[in-house]
């Protein structure tokens, strides 16, 4: 038997917002949904140019069902404090799929 997720890492999720700019185009803004607890765990990183570092995540969380706004989607990102977690793909964990997995990528200034 496998040990659960350690879930004490608090996350806001939030979700793009787009509004006209009335020149034709749009303007985006990020509207917090909610908080989740989850466990952060690196993956792989690389430098993308000569000041960002990518660095890839795997998340935790508790399930929500398809639909609900509380169930992250690759459009989305987590907050914590300063830090962003632009999610790329959310996938069940598991078997009884009581938990999310979400592959994330953090974009640090080097």
């Amino acid at each position: 038997m496998t040990q659960p997720p350690n879930l004490t890492r608090k996350l806001v999720l939030e979700d793009p917002q787009r509004a006209p700019d009335g020149a034709g185009g749009y303007t985006e803004t990020w509207v917090a949904l909610g908080s989740l607890w989850a466990e952060l765990k690196p993956l792989s990183g690389r430098l993308a140019g000569d000041s960002v570092s990518l660095q890839k995540y795997r998340i935790t969380l508790r399930a929500s069902p398809e639909g609900f706004a509380s169930r992250p989607r690759p459009d989305q990102r987590f907050r914590d404090n300063d830090r962003l977690y632009r999610i790329d793909a959310v996938a069940e964990n598991g078997p009884d799929a009581r938990y999310l997995t979400c592959f994330a990528v953090a974009e640090v200034s080097t």
